[in-house]
């Protein structure tokens, strides 16, 4: 069968603004895309069942991150060692980790489907879930936890395709996925009348759709990351360069969704509406944190392969265009969303009570949205250049432990829905000024001591 064409990008010469662009730009978009048929699991049930299995869809969103999100994290250390070590022109090594990175990816597919399958009840119930919400969501999310192994697939195998610059085979991934979801979110709802279980059965297929399509394109590539089933090995050397990278990242992930289950729980007390509620309104955070994404992964992936290269410039330069596009662009699509918020809520349900609650939670958090850059690329940065562990607890710290503490002294003493999303921006401009100043520092010692190798 003949091979795809190459899809990569030479990161480490010429122009560098157009590159990350060309980078960022159809990673966000496949991100948003995929989003868009995601809010379409909130939309069908909010609107063609009930205002409870809206609830329930939504209850699930911070549980899932924390499920998936240590793994994703680890996946994020394959990217950064496979660009590296294609910086450094090592070939043999870059195979020897994307098939460490794939095996890899298959044993934690298999380890979180279970793990979800048998915490999925006890979980939702210690959130306290409303009680006409608690089993719905857990259906929801038993079935969901069956996609897993294909979920973790796609998201190292889009980690190793990003690694020499290719965004638009993972973008048509999503595409091709994300429309199948959609048609059968409605086929199964609609027509079977299988309310959330049908949502959550049209998510499954769709993962595993875009499984199948990460694997043929990995499979196919003329690219250096061309995947070879029969190679499939844990390398012992790039499984502790990934898991070194990967598992800070990750357990950041882990934690800062810990924090986001604490905060859900605080969204439960407020009843069902402010459930559903919250869950309109993260759709369109959700947006606009996938464009941020795309930059985290621009400037990861650049910093990487030109810190691989030893060009310490141009990974300077790659977190300043980095940091620019990802606030201006957030800031604008923020400002679009807000502004036509109450059509766009409308989409999703025509309960007064749930509207409102949507409304609230866009006013204090998607307008302050933009704050994500501070700590989201200068993170990014860091990983680019090896240091997974200070923004991993850094951002601990700000993310989760601070919200903890905010959820469980400023909102007990004052329950007001816009005083808990509050929290958000107060974290956020925290963990944000923490992060700068640490990459300032390490970036710092980094150039003192290349300067002293250079003499």
């Amino acid at each position: 069968m003949k091979k795809s064409r190459a899809a990569g990008m030479d990161m480490l010469h010429g122009s560098m603004f157009d590159k990350m662009l060309l980078f960022a730009l159809p990673l966000a978009a496949g991100s948003i895309l995929q989003q868009l048929f995601n809010a379409v699991d909130v939309a069908v049930v909010g609107r063609f069942s009930s205002s409870q299995a809206l609830a329930a869809v939504g209850a699930n969103s911070s549980v899932i991150s924390l499920l998936v999100n240590l793994f994703v994290g680890i996946s994020v250390g394959a990217n950064v060692v496979i660009a590296h070590l294609i910086g450094k022109g090592e070939k043999d090594r870059v195979k020897s980790a994307v098939h460490t990175a794939l095996l890899l990816a298959l044993i934690s597919g298999v380890l979180m489907m279970f793990v979800g399958l048998v915490i999925a009840r006890p979980l939702l119930a210690l959130m306290s879930t409303p009680e006409d919400v608690l089993d719905m969501a857990v259906l929801y999310l038993r079935i969901y936890c069956l996609s897993m192994p294909f979920s973790m697939f796609y998201d190292f195998g889009a980690s190793i395709l990003r690694s020499v610059g290719d965004t638009k085979r993972p973008l048509i991934c999503l595409v091709t996925a994300g429309l199948l979801n959609a048609v059968l979110n409605l086929f199964f709802v609609i027509v079977c009348g299988l309310s959330v279980s049908g949502v959550a059965i049209a998510t499954v297929i769709s993962n595993v759709v875009s499984a199948g399509l990460m694997l043929y394109f990995l499979y196919h590539t003329e690219e250096i990351v061309r995947a070879d089933l029969k190679a499939l090995r844990l390398n012992k050397t790039e499984l502790i360069q990934i898991l070194k990278i990967g598992i800070p990242a990750g357990i950041q992930g882990m934690v800062f969704s810990v924090a986001n289950v604490c905060i859900q729980s605080s969204v439960n007390s407020f009843g069902s509406d402010a459930v559903a509620g919250s869950s309109v309104a993260v759709n369109f955070e959700m947006f606009s944190y996938y464009v941020v994404n795309g930059f985290n992964a621009a400037v990861m992936t650049f910093m990487s392969q030109n810190l691989g290269a030893g060009n310490r410039k141009r990974c300077r330069k790659a977190y300043g265009i980095g940091m620019a596009s990802a606030v201006v662009s957030v800031l604008i699509l923020n400002s679009i969303m807000f502004l036509a918020r109450n059509p766009l809520i409308g989409l999703f349900t025509g309960d007064p009570a749930v509207a409102d609650f949507a409304v609230q939670r866009m006013s204090v958090v998607l307008l302050t949205h933009f704050m994500i850059c501070s700590y989201e690329i200068t993170g990014s940065a860091l990983r680019g250049v090896g240091k997974s562990l200070v923004p991993a607890v850094l951002t601990v710290f700000g993310t989760c432990v601070l919200r903890i503490v905010y959820v469980n002294t400023v909102v007990i003493r004052h329950h007001d829905f816009r005083i808990l999303m509050a929290v958000y921006p107060f974290s956020w401009i925290v963990t944000g000024a923490m992060v700068v100043i640490a990459f300032f520092v390490v970036m710092k010692k980094m150039h003192i001591l290349w300067n002293k190798h250079a003499n």
